[in-house]
This record gives C-alpha cells, structure tokens and sequence, in this order.
C-alpha cells in the first residue's frame, strides 16, 4: 500500500504511527493516566472553595463570579497543552529512542505534528473532567462562554505548543540535564500572563512585557467576558497574530538546535 503524504512529502501513515507509539504507552500506564486526571481536579476544588469564599466577603468577586474558575481551566489549558507537547519528546529521551526515530524515515515535522496530537488527547483526559467538575461542585459552566472559547483555546494551545517545540530543542541540544525546563518555564511566564488579575496591575514597564505573551490577550478577554459580557475580538486577533510569530520562530529553533545536536553528536548520546 503506498504511503499517504501530504505537502513536501509529510507522510500521515507515519505521523499516525507516531500517535500510536505515544497512545499505547500512556494507555498501558495507570500512574500516567491517574496523573492527567489528579491535578486539575486538585486545582479545580482547591481554586472553587478559594472563589466561594471570595463571593461570600467581596462584593466585586461576587459580581465577577467565574472568573476565578475560569481562569484556572484556561490556565491549566495552557500550562497541560505544554506539558502534553513535552512529555511525550521526554519519553522518548528516557527511552534512549529519539536517535532512531531521527535515522528512520520520519521527518521533524512529522514528528512535532505527531507530538502536538497527542498533547490534544492528553488535554482532553485532563481539563474535561475538570470543567465538569466545576459544573458539579460550583455550578460553572465553562462550556456557556460559547463561541469565544474557541478563539480562547486555539490561542492557548497555539502558545503552548511553541514553548512546548522550543523547550523540546533545547533538551535535545542539551541532553536531560536541561529537562528541568520542561516544568518550570510556563511558571515564569505565569506571574506576567496576568491570569488571575488585570495587565493594570503591574508597573507600567512590565505591562509591556506582558501584552508581548499571547496568553495575557486571553485572560484579558476571559475577564471581559464574565465581567463585561464583551468579547473582545481585538484581544483575540493581536494574540492570534504574536502566536503565528511564535509558532514560526520555535519550528525554526527546534531544527537548528536539531542540526546543532546531530553535528555535535548528542543527538544520540541525550544524558545530564
């Protein structure tokens, strides 16, 4: 059977196999499962009672209800579709795994696009329960926003995936010792993507940074809608605009830091 490609030759049988590689392994192990589902159900029970307090004692939080919650489900969109893109490139690191697939006739981009479905799946495992949660237990309904949850979840996942390539380049380059940025630089971004508060209350030098990340339009937005009941279809188009520069720079990063680890043969060496 000849083998289905796409543009420049990207073969779907390969990419589909690739998929299948990463849904076995995460269907084999309960602890991988158990993880997607544990943490945001933590976090959607833990921010929940932080909000109902919250609307109990202020007057404004009453009034902005949900958007605490919000917030959270979007965050953990973010924060999972990274961690989604990069758990799956980690295993194959563990694995020892990640010189064959590079000798094998699997191309990057049929690998990154294999990666970015499978950080999709493993999304879905995780936030759905949560969002159901929050319908349960604190009458949320994350699925009311409509329409513009669309434009809110491509933009997140799109941010999530550019980090997700480029820290994957880097590991790649640098072997498991820079594994740790994997889990820590979506936290750096957190405090500027103002998720939990407007982009007014940083300094006004460091609100320039902040409307630079994608996510910051998102938030914004999410807060405008449960706040104002506008949604801010600008917000959207400016970070849709700051995500394609992203996604272009991190494809481009990750093949360099590719051809830098090949010439430099960590490529099949991937230790501290």
């Amino acid at each position: 059977m000849s083998d289905l490609t796409l543009h420049r030759g990207i073969s779907v049988h390969r990419i589909g196999a690739m998929i299948l590689r990463y849904w076995y392994l995460l269907m084999s192990s309960w602890p991988r499962l158990l993880e997607l589902l544990y943490w945001p159900a933590m976090q959607i029970i833990t921010w929940g009672f932080i909000q109902h307090y919250i609307a109990l004692n202020a007057n404004f939080f009453a009034r902005a209800g949900g958007t605490l919650i919000g917030a959270v489900i979007l965050w953990d969109i973010l924060f999972r579709g990274q961690l989604g893109f990069s758990i799956s490139f980690l295993e194959e690191m563990w694995a020892r795994n990640l010189g064959n697939l590079m000798m094998s006739p699997l191309k990057p981009i049929e690998f990154l696009l294999s990666l970015m479905v499978m950080s999709l799946i493993r999304l879905a495992i995780g936030v759905i329960p949560m969002t159901l949660l929050a319908l349960v237990l604190f009458h949320f309904n994350f699925y009311a926003l409509g329409l513009p949850l669309i434009a809110f979840f491509c933009n997140l996942i799109f941010t999530s995936w550019s980090v997700g390539i480029f820290v994957s380049g880097l590991v790649l380059r640098n072997g498991l010792g820079a594994e740790s940025i994997v889990w820590t630089l979506m936290f750096a971004i957190m405090p500027l993507a103002c998720i939990y508060y407007p982009v007014s209350v940083l300094p006004v030098w460091l609100q320039y940074v902040a409307w630079a990340l994608p996510p910051t339009y998102v938030f914004e937005g999410m807060r405008a809608l449960l706040i104002e009941n506008t949604f801010r279809i600008d917000l959207m188009l400016d970070a849709l605009a700051i995500n394609a520069v992203l996604l272009v720079a991190s494809f481009w990063a990750f093949l360099a830091l590719l051809r830098s680890a090949k010439n430099n043969g960590s490529l099949l060496s991937g230790g501290e």
